[in-house]
């Protein structure tokens, strides 16, 4: 799991996926109290993280009415996904020569861990970025993990709560099996499927 220099690092870093899993939806409220007794720490890292959030859009402070989860921009949205999936199939392309096989077990582990948590849970925001974030890093391509990790600090929240984790996870294990194989194309393939299946839901949620 992750480790943090500060309790507002914390504290932001726990809203963030929050916010980019969905498990927080657009408009929802955050109330520093709620939120400190939530975290276990005082007002003070809450108001500097919901600060820091709001600068990087993610939230929006409104004098009157306290804080809220930004609203998704449509635009921002299908950008984000674009990139996503051009860079991610890429990545997994670049892993699948280069991942060794501890990587790969770690992949299943973590995909066994995904699969068992509900519909919901904000555990699943964790594990699914450091899932996606092994592969990255099996790339050997420091400025694609770089790039990576700023896309998804921004990447617009709502959609993917709409995929069931039980489909994710399948995906999840058809982009391990082309990564055990060696078969960059498939891997990128499926990679890209799995990231504009997400999109796909977005912009056509009821």
């Amino acid at each position: 799991m992750a480790t943090y220099t500060s309790k507002t690092d914390m504290v932001a870093a726990t809203l963030r996926e929050l916010i980019i899993a969905g498990e927080l939806r657009p408009g929802s409220p955050l109330r520093q109290r709620d939120l400190a007794e939530r975290f276990g720490v005082s007002q003070t890292p809450v108001r500097e993280a919901l600060q820091r959030l709001e600068s990087e859009g993610l939230v929006r402070g409104d004098l009157h009415k306290g804080a809220t989860v930004s609203e998704a921009d449509k635009g921002a949205t299908e950008e984000n996904f674009q990139i996503r999936a051009a860079l991610e199939s890429l990545g997994a392309e670049l892993a699948a020569p280069r991942i060794g096989e501890a990587d790969l077990e770690r992949l299943e582990e973590l995909n066994a861990e995904l699969a068992g948590i509900p519909d919901g849970d904000p555990r699943y925001a964790d594990l699914n970025r450091h899932f996606h974030h092994l592969i990255y890093e099996a790339a050997s391509s420091p400025l694609l993990l770089a790039i990576m990790r700023l896309l998804w600090q921004s990447m617009p929240q709502g959609p993917r709560v709409l995929r069931t984790h039980l489909e994710s996870t399948r995906q999840h294990a058809q982009i391990i099996d082309a990564l055990r194989a060696r078969d960059g194309a498939r891997a990128a393939r499926i990679t890209r499927e799995h990231i504009l299946g997400a999109e796909h839901l977005d912009n056509h949620a009821p």
